[in-house]
């Protein structure tokens, strides 16, 4: 489930997320929240939901959200009141998180935004023992960048990674619903990609690209996308 307006974005986030699953492009059937009224879903028909990032955040005040956003926002929260009702199989990966946070009465707000880079996670005792991050290391590497972050967790929600900048990296809602604020299907290219799309929407000054692209192509990471193998796993 995507809401990237941006086609090139939207589509190269389909291209990681079919990568790093090893799905075929038959079993993975994208929906484009952004581009009209989520269709009616009938989630017998799907073994689980992976909601990725997008330009919206969250936390913005109602007043400063486009239509096109608050449509998406409640299209999302409903959608959520039968997943989490249902504990069905979700993963929201970086705008994803701030859906879930919000609709299980958490906080989500500026606090803790991390810049696009590459940051150290480590897990908690609880996401040593998670089965979706099952060959995991206690500490990796993993790429974030994002304006906005859980800094409240939901009433009942687990703890299982977590960084310096960035106390919630990973939670899990019962059993079966789980969200990530770094990205788990993102590698160097993916993220150099998504940088210069973005370059003017704010989540770094826009002359500063090249100084991004150097420094997430220094990075070396590989451990986040075992956590979306996982979830095929486990679950498709």
């Amino acid at each position: 489930m995507s809401s990237r307006p941006e086609d090139a974005a939207a589509d190269q986030e389909l291209a990681s997320f079919l990568q790093v699953t090893g799905l075929p492009p038959g079993r993975l059937h994208r929906i484009r929240m952004e581009a009209g009224p989520l269709p009616s879903l009938d989630l017998d028909d799907y073994a689980g939901l992976v909601l990725g990032g997008s330009p919206f955040n969250s936390s913005d005040p109602p007043e400063e959200k486009s239509p096109v956003q608050l449509r998406v926002e409640r299209e999302v929260a409903a959608l959520l009141d039968e997943v989490v009702a249902r504990d069905l199989p979700f993963l929201g990966a970086c705008y994803g998180i701030g859906t879930l946070v919000t609709h299980q009465g958490g906080t989500v707000d500026r606090t803790y935004a991390e810049p696009i880079s590459a940051v150290e996670v480590s897990l908690t005792a609880e996401g040593r023992r998670d089965p979706l991050l099952s060959g995991v290391p206690e500490r990796f590497d993993a790429f974030v960048g994002h304006k906005e972050a859980c800094r409240v967790l939901p009433p009942g929600a687990v703890l299982l990674a977590s960084s310096p900048t960035c106390p919630v990296q990973m939670f899990r809602v019962r059993r079966n619903v789980y969200a990530t604020q770094f990205h788990p299907e993102l590698d160097v290219d993916g993220l150099v990609a998504r940088a210069r799309i973005y370059q003017h929407a704010g989540y770094f000054p826009p002359g500063e690209l090249d100084d991004v692209i150097a420094r997430v192509a220094a990075a070396a990471v590989t451990e986040p996308a075992r956590v979306l193998s996982n979830f095929v796993r486990r679950y498709g």
